[in-house]
């Protein structure tokens, strides 16, 4: 049976349940009024009777007559004539039994008893009895004359014809509600069914090669065609299945194989000049380069982003590009150079003293000054025309990353009509009254709405933005495909949440787990039953460091097993360290790990072990494959990639991770143990458990988050974005078309 037939059927029997229940109140209603209708008619017709039977009551004749007089009423069976004696003085034949001048005459005196009467007196009584014949209306009234009670008349009325008028009105209101159901689902369907027909056969034409295009399908071509191929693309996807061949294969054919150009503050490989003179390439620690550098990889491209490194220049060719990565060379660097007070306006004043305190709750008061906002403009624009010169087409496709670039797709699309922009925020968008502490909130917003797509990491993030905007600008909202109409231009909003690429190539380069395992003991000097803690992270006031330590701490005191035997390693870069609040954080963390360690520690043993230095992605790997737990501590963070990385590093199934409640990465591996950081027994009991628990659950939990950071990886992640700009364009470009062939209306 088809949902629509199972739609209609239900609809009949609720119908069908309606027109009882509609017809019970009816009849209810209709009888009570015929009663009282009978009731009324009887009252008037005995009074009139009662008085001329008062002159005829001394009279047989006479008063037989009248009582025949009211007896011909094609409705009433019987009348009588009573003394107050209760005999009869007269009555009709067809007076039945039970309604003769003693049996009645019973309940007369007995409503005078309950009257109160202090002798019972004759009153007025009435009652519906019921016979084998069918319900009879009975009514009794004294005859009175000269204040004298003579006696008492009796009549009975037939109320069976009653019946039989509810049975035809019943009738007649199941045939109309009948004839209502059959115009109300008959007629529809069958208009359904006809348009349904006519629908599908024009449509099936438009798919046709060669088929005729009447005028007003033609807006709707491009969407059908493209909603198959999106539904290819959306099908369920097992583990694995998403690589950077099928990514290839997904630009091509929706995007023609364009190349991508992605314009971010951090560039994915710097040349550094080392104390020995020779030139190095480094990996900077950031999830925004984990996250992209496998895309550039995949697709081919380039990549805008400031040359940080000392020895950055000297690898660059005439145009400021230099190919990576090293040996592979698949895709350009394209620096941009900026001089020391750019630098210090822009990346550490209004992005990273502004913007980033502003969009992490983590307790920093933001610090917003109109130089470090001039000098944001001007970077801003820089770096936007870099990426215009860097396109080779009039609609490129364009990436424009994270919180340092917020002016750059409004400057682009400038420039660029046509091009396609997607703007990914990789940290948290604050709540619109948060929002409304930069100074120039509006002009942020404006310039974000440049892009074709807005990104961020959970839907959450989406709708502060999107109540930002509300609050702050006048645009239009199009709440059905979650979008910002401004001047015309039409911005989608969408949660793509980041992931890795799959398999992580940094966990295939790494040795195995137990050869990790060994050298990490060995170059931390640690005992054999040794119990190993990780942190992995910028030293960053938004990360929980110190929360982190504060926790290994009251581990170490409320479980004094752990004493002695476990050691907490925090692999910490140096980052922002021009900015006070960064220098006081470095500071703090490097007191409270030595305050930690003079209470616990030994000769021959560190509670903690604190590296602050760079390091590059296959050494981070090798702590993670041999850690029992990862603690990710973050106050407040967009996603959180080295999360995910600890997972894809435990091909052995092993090890544990404890993650912040106020990461994005908490709403997708729901296997960790999600803790609260601020609570220091919560989260210091979650390592307790991390180290006792068995290795069968391990191994679930494990094999639980590698299944999904599996299948939902980076390429998938960009993959979606890309489909989703592609048919944002080719919606851009059906209008475009079919504007050319609209006519132009004229005012006069």
């Amino acid at each position: 049976m088809t949902q629509l037939a199972r739609f209609i059927l239900g609809l009949l029997a609720a119908l069908a349940l309606l027109t009882w229940a509609v017809s019970g109140v009816v009849q209810t209603t209709t009888h009570e009024w015929f009663e009282r209708d009978v009731s009324a008619h009887a009252q008037l017709a005995m009074v009139s009777a009662t008085r001329s039977m008062a002159d005829a009551w001394y009279d047989p004749d006479g008063l037989q007559k009248r009582l025949v007089a009211i007896d011909r009423n094609q409705h009433v069976i019987g009348v009588a004539a009573c003394n107050a004696d209760l005999t009869t003085r007269s009555m009709t034949p067809d007076l039945p039994e039970d309604f003769h001048c003693r049996a009645v005459g019973v309940w007369v005196r007995a409503a005078g008893t309950a009257a109160g009467d202090e002798n019972p007196k004759l009153r007025e009584w009435s009652t519906i009895a019921t016979l084998p014949t069918g319900r009879v209306y009975v009514a009794a009234m004294p005859v009175v004359s000269q204040g004298q009670a003579l006696g008492f008349v009796i009549l009975a009325h037939d109320l069976s014809y009653i019946e039989r008028r509810e049975a035809r009105a019943q009738t007649f209101l199941l045939v109309v509600f009948g004839a209502l159901a059959i115009l109300a689902f008959g007629v529809p369907l069958l208009v359904a069914r006809r348009v349904r027909h006519d629908w599908s056969m024009e449509v099936r034409k438009l798919l046709r090669k060669g088929g005729k295009q009447p005028r007003e399908f033609q807006p709707i071509l491009g969407d059908v065609r493209e909603l198959i191929a999106r539904m290819a693309d959306e099908r369920e996807d097992l583990p694995g299945q998403w690589t950077a061949e099928r990514l290839r294969q997904i630009l091509n054919r929706n995007l023609h194989g364009e190349k991508i150009v992605i314009l971010a503050n951090r560039e994915p490989y710097s040349h550094i000049r080392g104390e020995d003179g020779r030139i190095e390439v480094q990996h900077p620690a950031s999830g925004l380069v984990t996250a992209l550098e496998p895309i550039m990889r995949a697709c081919s491209g380039v990549w805008v982003a400031h040359g940080s490194g000392n020895a950055d220049r000297e690898t660059v060719d005439r145009n400021d590009h230099v190919r990576v990565p090293p040996e592979e060379e698949s895709y350009h660097i394209r620096r941009v150079w900026l001089s020391e007070e750019e630098q210090q306006g822009h990346y550490y004043g209004f992005s990273n003293e502004g913007l980033w305190p502003l969009c992490h709750i983590a307790h920093t008061r933001p610090t917003f000054r109109a130089e470090d906002w001039a000098y944001y403009q001007k970077v801003n624009q820089k770096f936007s025309d870099a990426v215009c010169e860097e396109v080779d087409s009039e609609d490129p496709i364009i990436l424009v990353e994270d919180y340092h670039f917020a002016l750059a797709p409004a400057m682009i699309r400038k420039r660029l009509p046509s091009a396609t922009i997607i703007a990914f925020w990789h940290i948290p968008w604050p709540n619109a009254e948060r929002m409304g502490i930069c100074p120039w909130h509006n002009e942020l917003l404006e310039g974000l709405l440049g892009s074709s797509i807005i990104g961020f990491h959970t839907q959450l993030h989406c709708n502060n933005f999107l109540d930002s905007v509300d609050r702050y600008l006048e645009t239009r909202r199009d709440r059905e495909q979650n979008a910002v109409i401004m001047h015309g231009q039409k911005t989608l909003v969408r949660p793509y949440p980041i992931a890795l690429e799959w398999p992580v190539r940094w966990a295939e380069m790494a040795p195995d787990p137990a050869a990790c395992r060994v050298q990490v003991w060995k170059d931390l000097g640690l005992k054999p039953d040794a119990l190993l803690g990780l942190g992995v992270d910028r030293l960053d006031y938004t990360k929980g460091i110190e929360e982190r330590l504060l926790a290994v701490e009251m581990l170490l005191e409320r479980y004094p097993k752990y004493r002695g035997r476990f050691t907490f390693v925090q692999l910490a870069e140096p980052s922002r360290t021009k900015i006070e609040r960064y220098r006081e954080l470095n500071e703090a963390v490097e007191r409270l790990a030595k305050r930690i360690n003079e209470r616990f520690g030994t000769a021959e043993y560190q509670p903690i072990i604190l590296l602050r230095s760079h390091h590059e992605p296959p050494e981070v790997f090798r702590y993670y494959r041999a850690a029992d737990l990862c603690y990710v501590s973050s106050l407040h963070d967009g996603m959180n990639l080295v999360a995910k990385e600890f997972v894809a590093a435990r091909i052995d199934l092993e090890g544990v991770l404890i993650l912040s409640e106020f990461t994005g990465a908490a709403q997708e591996l729901t296997e960790a143990l999600i803790v609260n950081p601020y609570d220091l027994v919560k989260s210091s009991d979650a390592m307790a458990v991390a180290l006792g628990m068995p290795e069968e659950e391990r191994r679930d939990r494990m094999q639980s988050m590698r299944s999904m950071i599996g299948r939902f990886n980076v390429y998938r992640w960009a993959g979606k974005m890309l489909v989703d700009a592609a048919y944002l364009r080719n919606q851009e470009r059906l209008s475009g078309r079919l504007a050319e062939h609209l006519p132009v209306s004229t005012n006069l």
